[in-house]
């Protein structure tokens, strides 16, 4: 009973999605502020994802596998809130980590892509299929540099592959990010989670303006509003995994929380300006960007790490 609270409620599929869809509005207003616009209200994410779930049908194509089609966007929103569990409440209590979930949490990260993709490819629909695709040469471009990447708290923490271990050290010495390998690799992280977000200018598999949506285009109702729920707490989990991995972690005590939270903000608002200020690129231009440049950059700082700067 203990373990489907924490799942369900709290730190949560719930919990994280309450506070992604706050982040999303967060989006959603530095987008607005951007292009001289107001923006919306606070509770406007919210209004959207009900409606989804409770007020619109869900419309399934004919001659599609069901189970696949329907299935994806819950086994999205499950590793969403599986890994948002994990990375919580290890936050709270460090030594409640398991040896090697790092790796569970980075594999965990590549379900809702591949979710997406196998969504994408039984709606049977070309555009979706085009979307689906796209979703998954991005996907094998950025997933080497951020493996890569992430080795560097790895090794800064004495080849630690716990996340606890991680945040304990980080307690005691100085924080990843207070190194020059540090700095090198949270901006290579950055950028792969712009990516594992779907944010312009990695925003191919979608691109309303060429394919309508893409993978999404054949869902609708609960189905999509699964799928939205999913990626709103992805907006929430993936900054608060770089501030375990970079800043030492969630900390508990007033001051502290503070700045996390001012933390958390300057990770997403980076995100959304990069969103807003940078037009989308093919999908052969982000493949080389991330296989060529951002690799490298990876490399190095790993490289630095190990010398120890």
């Amino acid at each position: 009973m203990k373990y489907l609270f924490l799942f369900l409620i709290f730190p949560g599929f719930l919990f994280s999605a309450c506070m992604g869809l706050l982040a999303g509005w967060v989006d959603r207003k530095v987008t607005a502020r951007v292009q001289w616009r107001a923006g919306p209200p606070w509770y406007q994410n919210f209004f959207d994802v009900i409606k989804l779930l409770f007020y619109k049908e869900t419309v399934i194509p004919a001659n599609i596998s069901k189970i696949i089609f329907l299935g994806m966007p819950l086994l999205s929103l499950a590793a969403a809130a599986l890994i948002s569990t994990i990375i919580l409440v290890i936050n709270g209590s460090p030594s409640t980590g398991f040896i090697g979930d790092l790796i569970v949490v980075i594999y965990l990260l590549m379900i809702p892509a591949i979710s997406l993709m196998l969504g994408g490819f039984a709606s049977a629909n070309p555009l979706a299929s085009l979307g689906a695709s796209r979703e998954m040469k991005l996907m094998l471009s950025y997933e080497l540099p951020f493996i890569i990447a992430i080795l560097v708290p790895v090794i800064k923490s004495g080849y630690a592959i716990k996340l606890g271990d991680i945040i304990t050290h980080q307690s005691v010495s100085a924080h990843t990010i207070g190194s020059l390998s540090g700095v090198l690799s949270f901006i290579v992280v950055l950028l792969c989670v712009q990516a594992k977000l779907g944010f312009a200018p990695f925003d191919m598999p979608e691109a309303e303006t060429e394919i309508m949506a893409g993978p999404y285009i054949e869902y609708s109702g609960k189905a999509l509003g699964i799928f939205k729920l999913a990626k709103a707490v992805l907006l929430f989990i993936l900054p608060v995994l770089m501030i375990t991995l970079y800043f030492g972690g969630i900390v508990l005590n007033a001051e502290a929380f503070v700045r996390n939270v001012f933390q958390f903000l300057f990770i997403l608002v980076i995100l959304v300006v990069i969103k807003n200020t940078n037009p989308r690129v093919r999908i052969d231009q982000a493949v080389g960007f991330f296989w060529g440049p951002v690799t490298a950059l990876a490399i190095i700082s790993v490289a630095l790490a190990h010398f120890g700067y």
